[in-house]
């Protein structure tokens, strides 16, 4: 304020400072520059009280509306039971939500970070529309239409990571071996899970929210594609991620429950993990790019171009059938992949929840649709009880033609 008196303002300026002085506080200054230091001052306060500015990581800062009814009870349940048993997580389901969320620091006097929202939201596209998973599918090494199988996955990111992982295994080959060791039959994807697990997981839990972008999963014919929006912590190149390193996440509020959820073996362990899995299993090694986004590339074993003998998609006869086997030509456009692998895996009776976890499938609803019911369909599997398809000791077996099949056309 200047030194003018009272008698010598225009009464419009009287009454703007009356009500300014009801809600600011007058201070005086000795010159122009500390003026503008002060109002500087404010203006960043003020930002950073709006949250429209940051001094922290995303994932900690709290969102200016959200309440804990935009959370899923169930969802926090759920994961205390499976951080108890992965990770000895010393709170029981039963505490007071508030107190979970609070020892995981993701509420602070009832305000709700947006990592609460991320990882229990009933909605969270709701609150960041970009928090999504786009998966894409092509049979050739190049990005080209028509797209054979294209997702757009919603959801927390315990949801997306188990969608887009399930989407990629999908459309890998799954290699069993014999069972001289074990009565079950140990098998792998030609991409290893854990592999496909960590790099999604990274880009999920690493990548910056505040862009518009999503995270992108491409599969080709030589090679898996996982690309982030964000980049490396200042002064890091991707050389640096081929060692073992500190774990800086981007959004640490994420990471830490990923870890006691059991989707990551270790904090900052995770691009190792990957480059060492690569090598055990004999595949080239992964690329780490970081250009205007992040770019994990997961190489695919080089196989000769080998036609199939039963082919998955089209309505063609092989040329050798079995005798005693006469199915109707649709049989042959619906044995895809999905189909193939499951029958891989099926030893004597087993349970829907056995064969998924067999092929390390998390979501219930893909694993019905994209092989179980094709496989029961298709006349490979038969239920024990046929006549109740949802019995709680429902169990599959492979059929007679089922068994022809594996015989004939599995490797």
């Amino acid at each position: 304020m200047t030194d003018h008196s009272i008698n010598e303002r225009h009464p419009k300026e009287i009454r703007l400072i009356q009500k300014a002085q009801q809600v600011v506080v007058r201070k005086q200054f000795g010159s122009p520059d500390e003026l503008k230091a002060a109002v500087y001052a404010a203006l960043v306060n003020y930002l950073i009280e709006k949250e429209l500015i940051r001094t922290g990581p995303f994932d900690a800062t709290f969102h200016p509306t959200a309440s804990l009814d935009a959370l899923s009870e169930e969802k926090i349940r759920a994961f205390i039971r499976i951080a108890q048993t992965r990770r000895g997580f010393k709170l029981a389901d039963t505490t007071p939500l508030l107190s979970v969320l609070e020892h995981l620091n993701l509420a602070v006097d009832g305000r709700l970070t947006h990592a609460a929202l991320l990882l229990f939201g009933n909605d969270p596209q709701r609150y960041f529309i970009n928090s999504e998973v786009r998966c894409a599918h092509f049979h050739g090494s190049e990005v080209a239409k028509p797209i054979p199988s294209y997702k757009v996955f919603k959801g927390d990111v315990f949801e997306l990571v188990d969608q887009a992982v399930d989407f990629v295994l999908a459309k890998l080959d799954y290699t069993v071996g014999t069972r001289s060791q074990s009565n079950t039959i140990p098998g792998h994807y030609e991409i290893p899970r854990a592999m496909v697990v960590e790099a999604i997981v990274n880009a999920v839990v690493h990548r910056d929210y505040t862009h518009n972008g999503s995270v992108q999963i491409m599969l080709f014919s030589d090679r898996l594609e996982i690309i982030n929006p964000g980049a490396l912590p200042l002064g890091w190149t991707t050389e640096k991620l081929k060692g073992l390193h500190i774990s800086v996440p981007a959004n640490p509020l994420l990471a830490e429950p990923m870890y006691l959820g059991g989707y990551i073996e270790r904090l900052g362990t995770g691009t190792a993990d990957i480059i060492r899995i690569a090598q055990e299993h004999q595949l080239p090694a992964p690329d780490f790019v970081q250009s205007d986004d992040f770019k994990t590339i997961l190489y695919r074993p080089f196989t000769p171009q080998v036609p199939l003998k039963y082919p998955p998609s089209t309505h063609q006869v092989p040329d050798k059938l079995p005798s005693s086997w006469h199915p109707h030509p649709m049989d042959y456009a619906t044995i895809g992949i999905e189909v193939r692998n499951l029958l891989k895996v099926v030893v004597g009776e087993m349970s829907r929840q056995e064969l998924q976890e067999a092929l390390g499938l998390k979501d219930r609803v893909n694993f019905r649709t994209n092989y179980l019911d094709p496989a029961v369909q298709a006349g490979l599997l038969v239920m024990k009880f046929p006549g109740n398809p949802r019995h709680p000791k429902q169990k599959y077996r492979v059929t007679e033609k089922g068994e022809e099949v594996k015989r004939e056309y599995l490797p």
